[in-house]
């Protein structure tokens, strides 16, 4: 966007006032998703306020129209280049694929990167911020030209010094976390300064990254350093404390993570107090009812299994077993996590249920809708308790070899939670079966009636293996 009077200034590679307006998929929504959304934008902005406006990344259909230093450089100069560069052709197939690339070759910079469109080494090496400049070049893709590339992927790069730190600082874009993530560039860029004698002391991130980004990066320093941990949250402030993200301002993860940023509330069964919960199960309603009230009883059993991994880990008197309990520990964890969340579900697939039956049937028409929609429904209601079962049957093994040498002070917890278990694996396939008596799909019938009654009976035979093992003890 033009500044009044072409004035805009600025250090980073940029088209103008407005560089990038990045989209990013989140929950449910995918890349495709997120480029149509682009597109959009891009149309309305053009045709209101009559200024250039670049496709970049997926949301380009052309490849050499994808990466933005080529766009930057090839299509417009940069800033100061953008209305005597605007509109010629590009000549290279491969320009316009990333954000740098479009900013550097589509537009030229912004402050006087028109006179050096197509030179290696445009960017400033002197000064405060010469030995970032250095290690930048290393890194980013592009590296120091044609014949010099960096070590990776989808990362544009550029050093400066920032008077308002008292820092010279790196200038990193990822483009693609799944390609080359943040942490490889960070621990990359700090090998480089240890051999120059220098520290880094941390970095910033400016914008909003993934949560999936920040797990990814968590699981490195998890595997590098030989640590043990499950839950999400301490995963996030790992990250925070490697990374070094609160050296310059402090990073907040529930402004700064965009699924944190755009978390819905927390469905409402599960919300509850122990109190409302079963207060609500007795109400006169026909959910939540004993679906849901297995999701938890199930969730209960896991959540107790978990607790004697964690009497067992990091104990003097087990330290042995120290191996064996991470590997116990996260899949009763992970599966707790899971069925709180079915507590809801139960209950939500019954009101679809219910919804269809209150359709119209006036018409023979309108009658066939409303059966249609009520067999999905019934299925629905049947396919989630299913999914319950299946979830909490993963957890058996590790029940078990928990019963076998887990810490037998908790015998009694592993006990109640072998059971809990057992009763919720029940209670969901006594959901199953009541359901399946208006399903008039028979091979439906067939199928999912042998895979619940299946896991039933697996469940009858692990819960009596576990509480034989832990009474021998």
């Amino acid at each position: 966007m033009y500044p009044p009077r072409s004035k805009h200034k600025g250090a980073h590679p940029r088209f103008g006032a407005m560089d990038v307006c990045p989209f990013i998929p989140v929950r449910n929504a995918t890349m495709a998703d997120c480029a149509t959304c682009a597109k959009k934008l891009g149309l309305r902005l053009g045709n209101e306020l009559k200024i250039p406006i670049f496709l970049y990344e997926e949301a380009s259909e052309e490849e050499y129209r994808k990466r933005l230093p080529d766009i930057r450089q090839k299509a417009m100069g940069e800033y100061e280049g953008i209305k005597d560069n605007i509109g010629k052709e590009a000549s290279e197939e491969e320009y316009r694929k990333r954000l740098p690339d479009i900013r550097q070759k589509a537009m030229g910079e912004y402050e006087g990167i028109k006179d050096n469109i197509g030179k290696d080494g445009w960017a400033p090496d002197f000064g405060p911020a010469e030995f970032a400049n250095r290690i930048a070049f290393n890194v980013r893709e592009k590296g120091r030209g044609p014949d010099k590339p960096g070590r990776f992927k989808n990362v544009a790069g550029i050093g400066w010094y920032v008077d308002e730190y008292n820092l010279a600082q790196i200038s990193v874009n990822c483009t693609d976390f799944n390609v080359t993530n943040i942490h490889t560039v960070y621990e990359s860029c700090k090998d480089d300064a240890r051999d120059m004698n220098l520290a880094v002391v941390g970095s910033e991130l400016v914008g909003l990254v993934p949560l999936e980004c920040f797990l990814d990066i968590a699981e490195y320093y998890i595997k590098k350093e030989n640590l043990f941990i499950v839950d999400e949250r301490q995963k996030v402030a790992l990250v925070i404390e490697r990374l070094g993200l609160n050296s310059v301002s402090r990073f907040d993860p529930d402004k700064l993570i965009i699924d944190y940023k755009c978390k819905l509330a927390d469905p409402p069964l599960m919300s509850m107090t122990v109190k409302s919960f079963v207060e609500i199960l007795g109400a006169r309603t026909s959910a939540p009812g004993g679906g849901s009230a297995s999701a938890l009883v199930a969730a209960m059993g896991t959540g107790l299994g978990s607790m004697m991994g964690w009497m067992t880990y990091g104990s003097v008197k087990f330290q042995a077993l120290d191996a064996q309990m991470r590997a116990l520990i996260k899949p009763l964890h992970d599966a707790t996590q899971e069925l709180v969340y079915r507590i809801d579900a139960d209950t939500d697939a019954f009101t679809d249920y219910m919804t269809a039956m209150r359709m119209s049937k006036e018409t023979e028409e309108e009658k066939a809708l409303r059966e249609a929609a009520m067999q999905k429904g019934l299925q629905s209601a049947i396919d989630v308790p299913l999914n319950t079962m299946k979830i909490a049957d993963l957890c058996w093994d590790a029940m078990v070899e928990l019963a076998k040498v887990g810490n037998v002070n908790s015998k009694s917890d592993l006990q109640v939670g072998a059971r809990c278990l057992e009763l919720g694996i029940w209670g969901c396939w006594k959901n199953v079966e009541i359901n399946m008596k208006d399903i008039t799909d028979q091979d439906y019938i067939e199928r999912v009636s042998a895979e619940a009654k299946e896991l039933w009976e697996k469940a009858d035979k692990k819960s009596k293996e576990v509480l034989d093992l832990l009474e021998a003890r």
